[in-house]
């Protein structure tokens, strides 16, 4: 049996992946819609606001992704690709429940930095905490992109971190999607994809629109999109948790990659407790 303990790294690196995420995602979005800010004034245009506001978040989540922390932990930073990965059989109840938990945590902690640090730049209007609610097309529109995107981000992790040549490269297609996303779905339900993304907004600002869709729905579509894989490429095509495994950090999940005919890091860094 784990203990807690064995595995409170990686439980860590997810709350900080994500706080750090949230934060950036905060600061920028003051610099580029606060409209006392000297960027917003210099940029009029919406949309190219947006698509750099894009980068810079697409840019964030590769750096996280192929960060140490992310590397060791799996880079997850969302309750749907933990659960997801939990129901493919590659990450124990134990972990499921605490990634989980130290997600929601971190995300609340990275809000919560941003507005100690701006204050009412960043916790009133326009911007309000960066909370996740539906566009101007409603809460229809709003849900099914939400679904839209958390499969085909799914999808793309499956089909590119279980591919021997594409594998090293799926925190760049994560970070593109990333980027796509912002510019182009962000207006339909504020670009969400992630529970502990949306509580650590809805909390503080205490708004709750449309709040179930983003707890919902996205795990939803990356179930959809996992049981679609395994339908095309069998039951066992999925070989670990993590989004990036070709790194010398150690691995907690149920793993199956293999490095010239012996188990990988996994197995070759045995986990105190770790039954596998």
């Amino acid at each position: 049996m784990t203990k807690f303990s064995d595995h409170l790294p990686e439980y860590l690196m997810e709350a900080a992946e994500l706080a750090l995420f949230m934060m950036t995602a905060g600061l920028f979005s003051c610099v580029f819609e606060y409209p006392g800010s000297p960027i917003h004034q210099a940029i009029p245009n919406g949309d190219l606001r947006r698509f750099l506001m894009g980068v810079i978040m697409g840019t964030t989540a590769i750096s996280l992704i192929y960060s140490p922390w992310g590397k060791q932990s799996g880079a997850h930073m969302n309750p749907a690709v933990t659960l997801t990965f939990y129901r493919l059989g590659k990450v124990k109840r134990q972990d499921a429940i605490f990634y989980i938990l130290f997600q929601c945590l971190g995300g609340l902690i990275g809000i919560s930095l941003v507005a100690i640090l701006l204050g009412e730049v960043f916790t009133q209007s326009p911007i309000n905490y960066i909370v996740t609610v539906p566009g101007s097309l409603g809460w229809l529109v709003a849900l099914f992109a939400e679904l839209f995107i958390a499969f085909v981000m799914m999808m793309t992790v499956l089909l590119t971190s279980n591919n021997q040549k594409l594998n090293r490269y799926t925190g760049l297609f994560a970070g593109f999607l990333v980027m796509l996303y912002v510019f182009f779905e962000a207006p339909l339900s504020g670009f969400s994809m992630n529970p502990a993304r949306s509580l650590a907004s809805a909390l503080p600002a205490r708004v709750w629109t449309a709040f179930w869709i983003y707890v919902i729905i996205p795990p939803i579509g990356m179930l959809i999109a996992s049981i679609l894989y395994q339908s095309l490429f069998g039951q066992k095509a999925v070989k670990c948790a993590k989004l990036h495994h070709d790194n010398h950090q150690r691995c907690i999940f149920r793993c199956d990659y293999k490095r010239n005919g012996k188990m990988d890091l996994s197995d070759r860094l045995p986990i105190p407790g770790e039954n596998l």
